[in-house]
């Protein structure tokens, strides 16, 4: 039998660990949860609250209200607070700019970790974020750190945004992404660093399918290490 594993992928922001671990979650027939788009929910929820996000206790309270719930979608894996959809608004720029202020509060991750945790339990499950090998998923069977130089990052982001009709000059970009950068590696609850039992994996040269494949050969050595 083969043996359903825990993967913890973890990176700095437009890595490619969504889009990635989505591709290797299909693969091995696993389940995907976003822990990235909980906490874009957690954003929408309290901007459309029009709640200071800098109000901890406010957004907390926001957090321990809101339901997130995910549904197969194609292309995308289709998100809702409530019964709100919510897929297309958590991938806009203002969206994009605040979630680090909401996922440095510690009370919000403590909530949803919580959650993490519980859809991670039955074990088959591929999770990306900034935390999951270190905080989220600390015994994860398999752990994958993956970084691409800013430059390029913010290039793949850039060409996701034309796709989607944004249009953000690419220079601003890459300071958004510098920006996150140290906001998410400074942060004092979680920061994002690569967990001591993690491969690094750098995709500035590789294309999607390479990663994947990258991915799936650890999942696949670890699968066999394990029978």
């Amino acid at each position: 039998m083969t043996e359903a594993l825990q993967v913890a992928i973890d990176g700095p922001a437009s890595a490619g660990k969504s889009t990635v671990a989505k591709l290797v979650a299909k693969k091995f027939g696993y389940v995907y949860c976003d822990t990235g788009a909980m906490y874009r929910a957690i954003t929408v929820a309290a901007l459309e609250a029009k709640v200071d996000l800098t109000d901890d206790s406010a957004v907390t309270n926001i957090a321990q209200q809101t339901l997130i719930k995910f549904l197969p979608g194609d292309p995308v894996q289709r998100v809702f607070i409530g019964d709100q959809e919510i897929t297309e608004a958590i991938r806009q720029p203002e969206i994009t700019n605040n979630v680090s202020t909401v996922a440095a509060i510690g009370a919000v991750r403590e909530e949803l970790v919580k959650q993490q945790q519980t859809i991670a339990d039955q074990g088959g499950i591929v999770m990306d974020g900034r935390d999951i090998g270190t905080t989220v998923l600390p015994n994860a069977d398999v752990k994958v750190f993956m970084i691409a130089s800013a430059h390029e990052r913010a290039l793949r982001r850039y060409h996701e945004n034309i796709a989607k009709g944004i249009t953000t000059p690419l220079d601003k970009l890459q300071a958004e992404i510098e920006l996150r950068d140290k906001k998410d590696s400074t942060r004092k609850v979680s920061p994002l660093k690569q967990a001591d039992d993690a491969i690094l994996l750098d995709t500035t040269k590789l294309n999607i399918n390479q990663v994947v494949e990258a991915i799936s050969e650890i999942i696949r050595k670890k699968q066999d290490e394990l029978r």
